[in-house]
């Protein structure tokens, strides 16, 4: 597929060539839901804690004798079912982190990319290298781009000045291509990308 390439000031420079196995593949959601779940789980603290018998404080003496009081028999003060004692079953921290196969990651990846130049959210520009590191100068080329709303900016890891002029602004992030991910790419409404990260989007894909 060919798709426009514009400059910082949306005016057309020249055409890319895309290929069609990464961004022209049918759309499949339920690898995008599988993925995404998959991110969010990973990203979950689980660090949530309760005491059991043994770690809450209190003695472990026997309260009464077994027989002749007219109460029921209890072994120890810890026990879940008496005020102060420990929780039965209880929460201990757990990872809910899992990895789904390299194909279905790539796969899903591919219909992300797909998804943005199917509906015209797929902005690709010659570059985006920035004199200095300005936020009104960043603010201003997206404007330009007319991506206002919100977008995810793909470019050569390394560029300082437009990860620093870009981290301020609402809505609107940047990844350099290996960090690109499929929940990043589909929390964003558009995807800004220069022309050397398209094609190293591109080699990462059909790498696999």
């Amino acid at each position: 597929m060919k798709v426009k390439v514009y400059n910082l000031e949306h005016k057309e420079v020249g055409d890319l060539e895309l290929s069609d196995e990464v961004f022209g593949v049918e759309v499949k959601e339920h690898l995008l839901h599988e993925v995404t779940t998959a991110q969010r789980a990973s990203r979950r603290a689980g660090t949530q804690a309760t005491k059991e018998r043994s770690a809450v404080s209190g003695t472990g003496k026997k309260l009464f004798r077994q027989k002749g009081t007219g109460n029921a028999r209890q072994g120890s003060k810890r026990a879940p079912h008496r005020r102060g004692g420990g929780m039965a079953h209880a929460i201990s921290p757990r990872d809910y982190g899992y990895r789904p196969p390299r194909k279905v990651r790539i796969g899903a990846l591919k219909s992300a990319l797909s998804l943005f130049a199917k509906e015209s959210r797929l902005i690709v520009v010659e570059n985006l290298e920035l004199d200095a590191k300005k936020t009104k100068v960043m603010a201003s080329a997206l404007s330009a781009l007319d991506v206002s709303s919100g977008s995810l900016v793909v470019a050569a890891a390394g560029n300082e000045n437009l990860s620093c002029s870009i981290r301020n602004l609402k809505n609107h992030s940047y990844l350099p291509p290996e960090g690109v991910n499929v929940y990043d790419l589909l929390r964003h409404k558009h995807l800004v990308v220069t022309k050397d990260a398209a094609k190293a989007l591109e080699a990462r894909c059909l790498k696999a």
